[in-house]
């Protein structure tokens, strides 16, 4: 199958904080795009701007050539994926299903062995970059499958992001998403302490970001979250219940690999005291709370 624009048409399930920037660049790129989410008020934005509402999983599926997920949990994926109502029950042989939710690298196994049962190409990509990313189109994505469906569907790719790598076969996608949701997790901790330790010396914070923003502190955790931590801005760029889902899965598979995490096993028990404190729906950011 060729993605192009005119040709190809595209369905999208899960209008997000990210989700929804998504979708619109697809649909800017001159792609015929069908929504479905779970909302319906949260289509109406896209859906003034040219893009077609389904009601169900099913009448989406039915229609798509090329369909991508981006949901909230393991479970969401499932139920969008694999019950009797979902996608894989009724797209169409050699259409192909993406899904760009982090979730389980097993589950994502799973339903690639489903959908080449019935001739259905599949990948799992999950993205980084969080909403700044989705909305600049700035996204890196991580993909597990097969090289040609990966090269079919690049295009479509490339309207979302700016680092598409192929990671190697069904779940190597979820897996590199595991090994950056890591790499991240006690970076955002450090973070906080830096610029509570920042306002403890007596500094300006802003200030201080000038300097160690470019020095070898520099990260995407610093210079994108530092500012919204120095603001008192705890609103969602990346919700911290998905940040819990996203370590959890991260710890599981480190488990079943026989690898210790340290870092990661602190950060998921500070942001389950963030939970605690309610802040489960605001961004990752509003850990500096626990350092105030």
């Amino acid at each position: 199958m060729t993605i192009e624009p005119g040709k190809t048409i595209v369905g999208f399930i899960g209008l997000g904080v990210m989700g929804k920037s998504m979708a619109g660049h697809i649909l800017k790129a001159g792609y015929e795009l069908h929504v479905y989410t779970r909302t319906k008020n949260a289509a109406k934005n896209i859906v003034s701007k040219g893009a077609v509402w389904e009601d169900t999983v099913k009448d989406l599926s039915k229609k798509c050539n090329a369909i991508i997920t981006i949901v909230g949990f393991p479970s969401d994926v499932e139920e969008v994926y694999l019950n009797e109502n979902g996608i894989l029950n009724h797209a169409k042989k050699g259409s192909i299903v993406i899904d760009m939710t982090t979730s389980s690298p097993n589950l994502a196994i799973k339903i690639y062995e489903r959908a080449n049962k019935k001739s259905i190409d599949c990948l799992d990509a999950p993205v980084s970059g969080g909403d700044l990313g989705a909305q600049n189109a700035s996204l890196s994505i991580m993909v597990g499958g097969d090289k040609k469906a990966f090269d079919n569907v690049f295009p479509l790719f490339e309207v979302m992001g700016n680092n598409i790598v192929l990671q190697g076969t069904a779940g190597a996608g979820q897996h590199t998403k595991m090994a950056n949701q890591i790499a991240i997790a006690a970076g955002v901790v450090a973070v906080c302490e830096s610029i509570a330790y920042a306002k403890k010396a007596g500094l300006d914070p802003q200030t201080v970001l000038k300097s160690i923003g470019f020095g070898a502190a520099e990260s995407w955790t610093l210079n994108n979250l530092g500012p919204r931590i120095i603001a008192g801005n705890v609103e969602p760029g990346f919700y911290i219940k998905h940040f819990i889902k996203d370590m959890s899965i991260a710890a599981e598979s480190s488990d079943r690999l026989a690898l210790e995490t340290p870092g990661l096993d602190l950060t998921l028990s500070l942001y389950k005291k963030m939970v605690k404190m309610g802040y489960e729906n605001k961004g990752t950011q509003a850990l500096f709370k626990l350092f105030e």
